[in-house]
């Protein structure tokens, strides 16, 4: 069954009244035996119908909360009945409410998630568009130990004969080394900007990281 995330679920208001009857005697406002208001005064007092207020009454005597006597009226039967069905009533308003809860939830992420795949769309596309138009925006990537181009340089690796990709600066830690020369080695955690065409992050990424 699928549930809108705006649909409420109640409980009908014969229901309702059934179990705020049932509630008062828990907490004691009537005890076994005591005899509860007609179903005209019921009726006026939770402002609904004649038939409402018979049919709140009519599950209360399912349930043999209360015992109806034609011509006496009705009474309460059973303390005990009374607390099972308040309990089982909230049980069943508890789930409904984590249900609500839980497809609200849904609804906000499906929300910005359909926002985020925008945003990414957008980032995507300006930044394609700053590419076209300015060709030298480099691309970065990390040195880590996993790379076999640790601890060895530029000239030694043939950097870009093998990759077409041209550094133009590395990152060790606070400082950035510009225009390095063919004896500069990697070293772990260097950053490295590269410029090139739209196939050299690639070769770069296979080349330091061939695994």
């Amino acid at each position: 069954m699928n549930l809108e995330k705006n649909v409420q679920v109640k409980q009908p208001k014969y229901q309702q009244i059934a179990v705020d009857l049932a509630s008062k005697i828990v907490e004691k406002k009537y005890q076994i035996g005591d005899k509860i208001y007609a179903r005209s005064s019921l009726a006026s007092q939770y402002n609904v119908s004649a038939e409402t207020a018979r049919r709140a009454i009519a599950v209360l005597q399912d349930l043999e909360i209360v015992e109806a006597s034609k011509g006496s009226g009705v009474f309460i039967k059973s303390y005990e009945k009374a607390a099972r069905f308040v309990r089982q009533f909230h049980d069943v308003q508890s789930v409904h409410e984590l249900q609500n809860e839980l497809l609200t939830s849904i609804h906000k992420q499906q929300n910005e998630l359909l926002n985020l795949q925008e945003k990414t769309k957008q980032l995507i596309s300006r930044t394609e568009h700053f590419r076209s138009v300015n060709p030298f925006i480099p691309y970065q990537i990390e040195m880590t130990a996993e790379s076999p181009c640790i601890h060895q340089t530029l000239q030694e690796l043939n950097f870009w004969q093998n990759t077409s990709g041209t550094i133009v600066g590395i990152r060790r830690g606070n400082e950035l080394l510009l225009s390095p020369g063919p004896y500069l080695s990697f070293e772990d955690r260097d950053i490295i900007y590269f410029i090139g065409n739209d196939e050299s992050l690639a070769r770069v990424q296979s080349f330091l990281y061939p695994n």
